[in-house]
């Protein structure tokens, strides 16, 4: 294999702060068990034209583990079994692909699924020359801190099923557009109701009570705000950007969110050169979230530690920006995720397979290592290996595309080839 392909990186490690479920999939996720038990049933989907694994030691040996003419096995929640289709185990119901290819359900590692209103006008002014900056985060935070709780679960649910549909199954998503306690906590309670991988941003932008004492403002981010939101949150996130938070801000937050018990991501280097990346790898935030503009000591460090590089591409499309590079971090051998960045100002799009396209067409993937970075990718962003994976042990979580491989992710763009989502062993679609 090529140096810094990801078969070459290691697994995860558990992280101390996952829950009993993703630690017990850890531990399991080598357990091959093709029998099933009297009280869990088993289905087996059969007639798979090319299944992608991301087993590198199963199929073809590549970083995707691909394999022919496969079958999966699905017992409970869980992956049982997988392999060649002649060689399956008797389960007690079965699912004909139809010659189609199945792959894990998408992780989508960066979302913001917590807003009202929209910035449609802000959109239609960028595309007629305007230039994108984070200022236009306020727009959404005034229309949030309007909103009853309803009104924001009501969003929320309709972008998590939207999602779900393009056979997205694990999505992590955050606070950051109420900045006030009272809006920050209620929040991440509406998004904790949905997924285990909450996010606290408090730290998205300053908010506008205290745009001429920024320093009050992380006083509050670290101190009774973080009180409030911590126990309803994994992560803590911080945008470290020009018209954001520098350098020193962006330490002293992620590092009172970790004294809490809270791991760190960090919005990196989207709009300038700055400091977010190597502080991501200090102090070892599982991801480093757009790496749009990087120096040579930036990849050099996220090469060299555990940070995962989360590429954005919804962003540099709905705001006319640089690509990424994602060519050059993969050849430095970064861990490379793909996500969707999902929100009202900068990226409102739910599909992991239009970001697909556009890492293959515009950010220098094949359309291996995109599907890679949308799947196990992403789980290494969340630092889980239940997830990402189609082994046994892992979540039974499936995409089933109406063609006869992934690369049609990329070859047929913007096609909803999406036929067919399983989540935790269940078919919701």
């Amino acid at each position: 294999m090529t140096p810094g392909r990801p078969s070459e990186r290691p697994a995860p490690e558990p992280d101390p702060t996952a829950d009993q479920a993703t630690k017990d999939a850890m531990s399991n996720a080598t357990t091959v068990s093709p029998a099933h038990s009297a009280s869990t049933a088993s289905t087996l989907i059969t007639n798979i034209a090319a299944l992608v694994t991301n087993d590198p030691s199963l199929g073809d040996g590549t970083p995707l583990g691909l394999i022919q003419d496969a079958a999966v096995v699905i017992e409970g929640d869980r992956i049982a079994w997988t392999g060649d289709q002649s060689k399956a185990p008797a389960t007690d119901s079965r699912v004909d692909a139809g010659g189609r290819a199945v792959l894990p359900g998408f992780v989508d590692s960066h979302s913001h699924l917590v807003f009202a209103g929209d910035r449609t006008q802000e959109f239609n002014a960028r595309m007629s020359g305007r230039p994108y900056s984070a200022g236009g985060i306020r727009t959404t935070v005034a229309a949030t801190r309007a909103a009853t709780d309803e009104e924001l679960e009501a969003n929320v649910v309709r972008y998590l099923a939207e999602a779900l549909r393009q056979g997205t199954t694990t999505f992590e998503t955050k606070s950051g557009y109420g900045l006030t306690t009272h809006d920050e906590s209620r929040a991440l309670r509406v998004a904790a109701r949905h997924t285990d991988e909450v996010t606290y941003l408090g730290a998205h932008i300053v908010a506008p009570e205290f745009a001429e004492d920024p320093a009050a403002y992380v006083a509050l981010v670290t101190g009774e705000m973080l009180d409030a939101c911590a126990p309803h949150a994994r992560w803590i996130d911080v945008f470290c950007e020009k018209g954001a938070f520098d350098g020193d801000q962006a330490r002293t937050i992620l590092t009172a969110g970790k004294a809490r018990g809270l791991h760190p991501r960090i919005h990196a280097n989207q709009l300038s050169y700055g400091p977010g990346v190597r502080l991501a790898v200090e102090l070892d935030a599982a991801s480093a979230d757009h790496c749009t503009h990087l120096t040579q000591e930036d990849v050099d460090a996220l090469a060299n530690g555990r940070t995962v590089a989360t590429l954005l591409p919804g962003a540099e499309f709905s705001t006319r920006a640089e690509w990424p590079d994602a060519r050059r971090l993969l050849d430095a051998g970064v861990t490379v995720a793909l996500s969707t960045d999902c929100n009202p100002g900068s990226s409102f799009t739910s599909s992991v397979p239009f970001c697909i396209a556009l890492a293959v067409r515009d950010m220098g993937m094949t359309p291996d290592e995109a599907v890679w970075s949308a799947t196990a990718g992403g789980a290494a962003a969340l630092r889980r290996t239940d997830v990402g994976r189609l082994t046994p042990g892992a979540y039974a979580d499936l995409t089933l595309l109406d063609a006869p491989s992934h690369v049609h992710l990329a070859y047929r763009p913007g096609v909803p080839l999406v036929t067919g989502v399983w989540r935790r062993g269940e078919r919701v679609r």
